[in-house]
């Protein structure tokens, strides 16, 4: 007998079939005529792997207003903001923000953070709040930790300090910004010294990395470089890379290659980066968007972040991960079939190849996480980024939200009206 079985659902390849969950794992896929604690009818509705997100800031959610507002809509004026929120908030503060977004990703089926977490502190009041909300979350929501010197790690005079401390707590990622150093010498620095942080404790590493429009911020060469030389392949990730929006198409043409011959993957995060970037220029207005389809052309993985929600940087955002990739299809111009169905991929099992997840994904013996969508195709879900009508994690379910479906009083007309499309 299993707990819940999932009938009927179409799969983002195409497959319709029956999911069997036990014991909080994809037990059996195929048709199924068993008993089970739950049947839930998935028939003509898209059922998907939950949705992941390798790129946040869980301290600063909710906070936007706080105590002001960015009015230049700047990334320096945002982390300025940022520091004069350090000095008022609270742990208990920061973790009730953050279980209530935790709420909001539970209910859109995004079920694995990875959040970044200030360490320019020295009383890491955001380490010991997120590694609270990891331990509470714990049950239906992966969370990674990053512990990311937000005002550089040698610009601010402790933070290396409390970057080992943070790491010694338990944070699970070493994290850098290494153009916000004073110099682009000690930006490079940095990165040499982070990921020799990561390689002697055997962890993961993501930068953000050249978040500018100066196209001659090039740390993801270093990054790449220090991959490389540490042998830290498949382990690295460098998020934002908005200066390669700016960069001469020459030497972009050897920067390419290189990144994917150290393996490091790239998390652009569409909505923050085309609201943030260009605010210097008239125009033509750059957006900062890295080149999507160029790294993806050269193997590199790419996955797509929200970054931020009602905070310093952004006033916008509800833990919607088909809201991201629907912007990113558009900045991207990815507009083919393939390209908008990798989009959907890019939100799933990209973001989860980035952040290292295992027993991910919708086959026998994967944790039983999973989402069924009021769509019946993964562009579709995108299209109408689709209400998630049960959200299922570890094998338990945890959400159900009512098909969007819109009553009618036109004569003549329809009297529902559902939004999917009909093909005849």
């Amino acid at each position: 007998m299993f707990d819940i079985i999932v009938k009927g659902g179409t799969l983002p390849d195409g497959r319709i079939t029956d999911i069997g969950i036990e014991a909080g794992r994809i037990k059996a896929i195929g048709s199924l005529d068993a008993d089970a604690g739950e049947v839930i009818d998935a028939t003509g509705d898209l059922v998907s792997p939950p949705f992941v997100d390798p790129h946040f800031h869980l301290d600063a959610t909710q906070s936007y207003g706080t105590p002001r507002i960015n009015v230049s809509g700047t990334l320096l004026e945002g982390i300025g903001l940022w520091g004069e929120l350090k000095e008022v908030m609270t742990v208990g503060d920061m973790v009730t923000r953050a279980l209530t977004y935790c709420d909001w990703a539970a209910s859109m089926g995004l079920l694995a953070i990875r959040s970044h977490v200030d360490t320019c502190d020295d009383s890491l009041k955001g380490v010991e709040a997120m590694l609270h909300v990891k331990d509470a979350v714990k049950a239906y929501i992966d969370l990674q930790l990053v512990a990311f010197p937000q005002d550089g790690l040698y610009r601010d005079p402790t933070a290396r300090t409390n970057t080992i401390r943070a790491l010694d707590m338990g944070v699970d990622v070493v994290g850098g910004i290494p153009h916000f150093e004073r110099t682009m010498a000690d930006g490079a620095a940095s990165v040499r010294d982070l990921c020799e942080m990561a390689a002697t404790r055997g962890l993961r590493v993501d930068m953000h990395c050249d978040e500018s429009d100066d196209p001659m911020s090039r740390h993801i060469e270093t990054l790449a470089y220090e991959t490389q030389r540490l042998g830290l392949q498949g382990r690295v990730n460098g998020s934002h890379l908005t200066s390669m929006h700016s960069m001469d198409n020459y030497y972009v043409s050897k920067l390419l290659p290189l990144i994917a011959e150290a393996e490091v993957s790239a998390v652009p995060n569409p909505l923050i980066n085309i609201m943030i970037q260009g605010r210097q220029d008239t125009f033509p207005k750059r957006r900062g968007m890295t080149r999507v389809k160029e790294m993806q052309a050269h193997g590199i993985t790419v996955g797509w972040g929200q970054d931020c929600v009602l905070d310093p940087w952004y006033s916008l955002g509800t833990a919607d991960m088909l809201d991201v990739a629907f912007m990113g299809m558009h900045v991207a111009q990815m507009s083919s079939p393939d390209e908008m169905a990798h989009c959907f991929d890019m939100v799933t099992h990209q973001n989860a190849a980035i952040m290292g997840l295992e027993d991910y994904g919708l086959h026998v013996g994967a944790t039983a996480s999973l989402v069924i969508l009021d769509a019946a195709n993964p562009i579709e879900a995108l299209r109408l980024r689709a209400a998630r009508l049960c959200v299922i994690a570890k094998g338990r379910v945890i959400s159900r939200t009512p098909r969007m479906d819109a009553a009618l009083t036109i004569p003549g007309r329809p009297e529902t009206i559902r939004r999917r499309h009909q093909v005849q």
